[in-house]
């Protein structure tokens, strides 16, 4: 039988884990809590393959999470920045040659795509053109997109 890791825990770790648990702002972080809630309960001490089980998600995860707070505290089980996949068209590089290219097919974005990707050398669709266009517009008239 594998020996089971328990996490010793305060009061108020304890208590600031609840609340997180409770009243965290993304599932994925109330859930990371809620992991390191349950290896922590020296009541009924449990594996990580069943908090795991329980949660639906890895054991790996719950080892994982566990040695990111016992690290870390509270802020290593949010998610960091940086995370996802990066944007085809920056705000930085692009910016000049997405308007110039709009300027002259105003009303044709196909054909400003298939000069963009000629130009820039990127492959992107139609859509990813719109959405780049629709924030750049919200960034320059003074508040943020969605």
């Amino acid at each position: 039988m594998p020996k089971i890791k328990i996490v010793t825990l305060t009061y108020d770790q304890q208590a600031a884990l609840e609340k997180a648990a409770k009243y965290g702002l993304t599932p994925s972080y109330r859930l990371r809590c809620q992991a390191v809630l349950l290896k922590a309960d020296p009541a009924c001490p449990r594996t990580g393959r069943s908090i795991a089980q329980s949660l639906g998600c890895c054991e790996m995860s719950v080892s994982d999470w566990v040695a990111l707070y016992e690290a870390e505290g509270l802020a290593g089980l949010k998610t960091k920045k940086g995370r996802g996949r990066k944007s085809i068209l920056s705000k930085d590089t692009d910016l000049e040659a997405v308007r110039k290219a709009v300027q002259a097919n105003r009303q044709r974005l196909a054909l400003a795509k298939a000069e963009l990707e000629e130009t820039l050398g990127k492959e992107f669709s139609v859509l990813t053109l719109q959405r780049f266009l629709k924030k750049t517009v919200a960034a320059t008239r003074g508040y943020d997109a969605p």
